[in-house]
């Protein structure tokens, strides 16, 4: 385990393999601990770090927001502090807006990006976490925090065929507070890359599963239409978790794009 002090608070990361590095970043309510398997492959070709968001796994918690926009800046600091002058990213959900972000924000920074079932437009994402966006509610789940555990073991099966995903996501759900999971969300329903899109000149790879119930799968459409230099992979039999529903598919093409791009 490993992390470093940045301005807004302790950022913790793990970090496998030799090479050239790659930054992998987690989705809302995750942490770091997604991309393990992802972590153990790559590694063998590229110097891995995969870290977590404050608020949320091992990183810090009183941070005064949690905004997507803060999580740009916390990319940044990252690359900044360990020396690493550029790097692909490669973003789960939230965490691929925020790669999109990352790009725009500091295009001096990324040389590729990926993106796995990330939202362009906040409005793609699905009802419930749209409203999770809202404090009334969300102060009323954290209260019935047995409600929402039930809730996805409920829908587990529709959201991944992975068995051990509950376990993960009811671990870094107890490691989550109230304000980063409020705060988060609430920003990225708000965004809407669509006007920017055009600016990212870099190599970037959009993947979506068609089965995804967590984020609109046809969000890689406005990929296709707005940025000069992209590639599109759909996963008819996955949904939102791409890297646990086909990881040996998704495995090969991260690392082929990471090779070769577009």
């Amino acid at each position: 385990m490993s992390s470093i002090t940045t301005d807004q608070g302790v950022l913790h990361y793990e970090v496998y393999g030799r090479g050239r590095p790659v930054l992998l970043l987690h989705g809302w309510l995750g942490s770091w601990g997604l991309w393990q398997e992802t972590m153990k492959y790559l590694g063998q070709y590229y110097r891995t770090y995969a870290l977590d968001f404050w608020g949320f796994g091992e990183s810090g918690k009183k941070v005064p927001t949690f905004a997507v926009q803060d999580f740009v800046v916390m990319v940044n600091q990252f690359m900044e502090r360990l020396g690493i002058l550029q790097a692909p990213l490669v973003g789960h959900s939230m965490g691929g807006t925020v790669s999109l972000m990352t790009a725009l924000r500091y295009p001096e920074r990324v040389t590729k990006v990926t993106v796995i079932g990330s939202p362009i437009v906040g409005s793609s994402l699905a009802l419930t976490l749209k409203l999770a966006g809202r404090r009334p509610i969300a102060a009323l789940v954290f209260r019935m925090m047995w409600a929402l555990k039930l809730g996805l073991r409920l829908f587990a099966p529709i959201i991944t065929s992975d068995p051990n995903w509950y376990q993960m996501i009811t671990r870094d759900l107890s490691r989550t507070t109230l304000e980063s999971f409020l705060l988060s969300i609430a920003s990225l329903r708000e965004t809407d890359l669509r006007p920017m899109l055009h600016q990212i000149k870099i190599p970037a790879m959009g993947m979506y599963g068609d089965k995804d119930v967590i984020v609109d799968p046809y969000q890689w459409q406005l990929m296709q239409a707005r940025m000069p230099r992209v590639r599109i992979e759909r996963f008819p039999d996955a949904g939102h978790f791409i890297m646990l529903d086909a990881p040996e598919r998704f495995m090969h093409t991260l690392r082929d794009f990471l090779d070769n791009g577009v």
